[in-house]
């Protein structure tokens, strides 16, 4: 199991592994992905990108760049844990490599057809070593040092610094830092997209809010936060749900790499952060001048399973869908979107009131309003030809009163 101590500014990771080292066949591998690239509905999204030319930037525990689903296809950034564990003691890499693998494993054997394939299989990624896993040595130190408080906003600097795309954040946090704010918004303004996961304790008794804990930096303006969907597509028992969340993914019963070629099976939003990732990959590379709000609504937007009303707490829009996305990311590809005002939010600030303040959510149901639409066109017209046959009826009334006077 991997988790984290959950002192106020400590990071921790948004999964939960199980099932190490799974001791299954490399092509046994892609078929028990079948029902997330189904689910995603991959195969089709393929066919408009594949990832090509976007770089995914992977805060986490690090990547193992010799695994076989992902040779060739990371680069090895800053360990910002560094001196944490004793000198000499390599890192783990598990969690970071699974993760890894979901956004942008590409297989292996002839024509990639073996082992993990991830959702963006040609994009690159930049691992970013930000969290200690609960096996290495330097744990509890990392956990516990002030030192390592704002290790994920500088590592959120440098990767945007190094030319990420996209940020994947399969990570947790209780309490915010001044300076998180300020990189999610120096991200933002270098047009970077933002994922986050929205955290594993939905099954903790709710706050005083009413809702499961908020998680950082998934609750911050301008990231998207995901939370995770079992194999019903509904809200897994242990995603958090609060009005942060903006999107689902599967989230339960996920297949991934691990280090040294080895296979893993997990379950928790990190999991779903990862597809989504992906998806935002792909969403980059086919339109690399889109703006990060404009990505984040064409996640919205392409959705399916919308749950009812349009949003929930639990799972935002609805379960992510890449071919979706992607059909709304070309409509919305000539359009530009930028906040200003009085009522844009700084991600650098708090939000007024704090975030268990009710945030109104607008959906358009473009069906009802034509229907709507339809009902009011023909209202008028009804009215028109009333008041056209008064007037008809009002002039012969005054027609036949002047011959009676005659």
């Amino acid at each position: 199991m991997l988790s984290g101590l959950r002192r106020g500014g400590v990071v921790a990771v948004a999964g939960l592994l199980v099932l190490p080292g799974v001791p299954a066949r490399a092509d046994e591998i892609r078929g028990s992905q079948q029902q997330v690239i189904k689910t995603l509905e991959l195969q089709r999204a393929w066919r408009v990108s594949k990832g090509t030319g976007v770089t995914v930037a992977v805060l986490d525990s690090g990547v193992d760049p010799g695994h076989r689903d992902l040779a060739g296809s990371v680069v090895t950034g800053k360990d910002f844990t560094a001196g944490a564990n004793p000198a000499g003691v390599p890192p783990r890499k598990l969690h970071g490599t699974y993760m890894a693998s979901l956004i942008a494993g590409h297989g292996h054997g002839p024509g990639g057809r073996r082992g993990v394939i991830g959702v963006a299989p040609e994009a690159k990624l930049l691992s970013v070593r930000v969290i200690l896993e609960d096996e290495e040595p330097g744990f509890r130190d990392f956990n516990s040092s002030e030192r390592y408080e704002d290790v994920v906003a500088k590592g959120i600097r440098y990767a945007v610094d190094q030319g990420a795309d996209v940020i994947n954040m399969s990570i947790s946090k209780e309490l915010a830092t001044k300076e998180e704010r300020a990189a999610v918004r120096y991200a933002i303004s270098k047009r970077v997209v933002l994922v986050a996961a929205a955290g594993n304790d939905g099954q903790r008794k709710p706050d005083a809010n009413g809702f499961a804990p908020y998680s950082y930096p998934a609750a911050f303006p301008g990231v998207v936060s995901v939370g995770a969907t079992d194999r019903g597509l509904r809200r897994a028992s242990f995603s958090n749900w609060n009005p942060s969340v903006l999107v689902a993914a599967p989230g339960v019963d996920i297949l991934g790499a691990g280090p040294g070629d080895e296979y893993w099976v997990g379950k928790g939003t990190s999991q779903a952060t990862a597809l989504v990732s992906g998806v935002a990959a792909l969403i980059k590379s086919k339109y690399p001048d889109m703006s990060p709000a404009l990505i984040a609504q064409a996640l919205t937007a392409g959705a399916t399973r919308r749950p009812p009303g349009g949003y929930d707490t639990g799972t935002g829009f609805g379960v992510v869908n890449a071919a979706g996305s992607l059909a709304e990311a070309a409509r919305l590809a000539g359009h530009t979107q930028t906040a200003k005002g009085r009522q844009a939010q700084d991600p650098a600030k708090p939000l007024a009131g704090g975030p268990g303040e009710p945030i109104q959510i607008v959906q358009r149901d473009r069906r009802a309003v034509t229907v709507y639409a339809v009902i009011s066109a023909a209202g008028a017209v009804a009215a028109l030809l009333s008041l056209a046959v008064l007037i008809a009826l009002v002039r012969r009334g005054r027609r036949i009163v002047i011959r009676r006077d005659m």
